[in-house]
């Protein structure tokens, strides 16, 4: 507490050396990392809230991205797409202020960003216990949560008891090749969520959203999203506690190709010091391959199936340190193993840095 203001700071910094495996990957040592600040006070017959989300990953990554197989989405130098490859975030992640008036259990809000997050899709995977965990974006990234960074959002919503519904307007385009900067808002772009919490311990939700142009390099392509996903969590003592997280997503390119992609992951809390998390996915793709290749265009299925785990050897009131390991085995698109390799592997060792 400051005065009137209820200050909350968090992030994390994780050092990752990344080896994936095959005829496609390429190993690298990066960082990924996020820092945020929430503030809020009573204003009127309501509440304000200032939220400003930063992360220096344009520096610790690079424009072209760390190795992820069969990851795709945006471009690092806005010429060429980002294949087999995760872009680092902005240094502007969320810059947005709320306000709300709350009577009981029912509430309405207002949310605006630049950039911030419209109502589409589950929480970002670096915001769910379940996948910041594992130190890499899931490869279902752009069907689920691809959203959460946009350059304007205006968002409107209600909540009754259990139920919440939103609306949004917010900038269809992804973030450009320009990380360190802030892009011109725009709102050509719509969604609406429902979400529901039937108990204390589960959340599901689900989504739909019109984007406007989201790949930078097909800018006559548009998108409808729709998204359901379940997310339940529980603990049993103050320091054990477990999440997971079941997703569907569904990009409808227009014109296009229509493609699935589904996530499944956990993560568990044993104690003080340990953590175990797994991710399954499957993803139907079709930016694996550019011109000339006579592969580009088409639609591949394929997944992956990761497991790790991570110590934290120190535990303060405030801050975490550990170190962890991760594997991941890579389910093969039919017909593509002479671009991978047989169920190629990857690894990835990790120091994990936390502020809480």
């Amino acid at each position: 507490m400051k005065g009137s203001w209820r200050v909350m700071l968090h992030g994390f910094v994780d050092g990752v050396y990344d080896n994936q495996g095959g005829d496609r990957g390429d190993a690298k040592v990066f960082s990924s990392n996020m820092g945020m600040a929430m503030a809020q006070r009573p204003l009127g017959p309501g509440t304000l809230g200032l939220r400003a989300m930063l992360s220096i990953e344009p520096g610790s990554i690079g424009k072209e991205g760390y190795p992820l197989l069969l990851q795709t989405g945006e471009t690092a130098d806005g010429r060429t797409p980002l294949i087999d490859r995760q872009h680092p975030h902005d240094l502007f992640m969320e810059l947005a202020g709320t306000y709300n008036i709350s009577s009981g259990d029912r509430s309405l809000f207002l949310y605006a960003g630049l950039p911030g997050e419209p109502a589409l899709g589950p929480p970002a995977f670096m915001h769910r216990f379940s996948g910041v965990n594992i130190p890499v974006a899931p490869i279902t990234h752009h069907w689920l949560d691809s959203t959460h960074i946009t350059y304007g959002v205006l968002t409107g919503g209600a909540v009754v008891d259990r139920v919440k519904v939103e609306v949004s307007a917010f900038r269809g385009s992804e973030p450009d090749e320009r990380r360190w900067n802030i892009e011109s808002p725009q709102l050509d772009s719509h969604s609406f969520r429902l979400s529901v919490n039937p108990t204390d311990h589960w959340a599901v939700q689900a989504s739909y959203g019109r984007i406007h142009a989201p790949e930078q390099l097909e800018p006559d392509v548009h998108q409808d999203r729709v998204t359901i996903s379940a997310m339940c969590a529980a603990s049993w003592s103050e320091n054990s506690r477990w999440e997971g997280t079941i997703a569907w997503g569904q990009n409808r390119n227009q014109p296009g190709h229509t493609l699935d992609a589904f996530l499944a992951e956990g993560a568990l809390e044993l104690g003080e010091r340990h953590t175990f998390v797994a991710r399954a996915e499957w993803a139907e793709k079709d930016e694996l391959f550019v011109a000339p290749d006579v592969r580009a265009g088409q639609v591949f299925s394929g997944g992956e199936l990761t497991a790790g785990y991570r110590h934290d050897f120190l535990r303060r009131n405030h801050l975490s340190v550990g170190a962890g390991v991760a594997g991941t085995l890579l389910l093969v698109p039919r017909g593509l193993s002479d671009a991978y390799g047989e169920s190629p592997a990857s690894a990835l060792v990790f120091l994990h840095a936390k502020l809480r």
